[in-house]
């Protein structure tokens, strides 16, 4: 069955890609929930004239997340955390504290579209993230958990 994503999914596709799903996956989980919609003729025909509207704003967003992807890089982002006596955080670091970090380095990023490689951090260190901003732009940038 076609589906016409309204939303991004993991590992599916990003909005507005034309997938091919079984029918319980699109009738009982994407369609409900709102992640997409069902690809007749008449769908894909309103989809590919939104698309082509849209075409000319998609260049303006592509750069402008290749200009956050760079700031993103340049940034050292230190996140604080309390540690027990043997060097284990009470908690883990998640990608909200990731995003308040990097907001306070003046980079401002969804915490939806960040992803932590060595998920769960429980101890101090040196880890890696993944800011996905695009559908083609990605940025992988190095956060410091230390000692509060």
């Amino acid at each position: 069955m076609e589906i016409i994503l309204k939303k991004n999914v993991d590992n599916l596709g990003y909005k507005d890609d034309i997938v091919e799903v079984k029918p319980g996956y699109a009738l009982n989980f994407l369609i409900p929930q709102g992640y997409g919609i069902i690809a007749n003729k008449s769908t894909k025909k309103a989809h590919e004239e939104v698309l082509r509207q849209r075409s000319h704003k998609e260049v303006k967003v592509k750069e402008e997340a290749q200009e956050i992807a760079k700031k993103i890089e340049a940034t050292s982002i230190k996140i604080g955390a309390k540690v027990g006596e043997n060097g284990r955080i009470f908690g883990s670091v998640n990608t909200i504290q990731l995003s308040e970090a990097l907001k306070a380095e003046g980079v401002d990023v969804d915490r939806k579209s960040l992803k932590i490689v060595e998920e769960p951090i429980k101890e101090v260190g040196t880890y890696t993230g993944l800011a996905n901003l695009h559908k083609e732009v990605s940025a992988e940038f190095k956060f410091e958990v230390i000692e509060e």
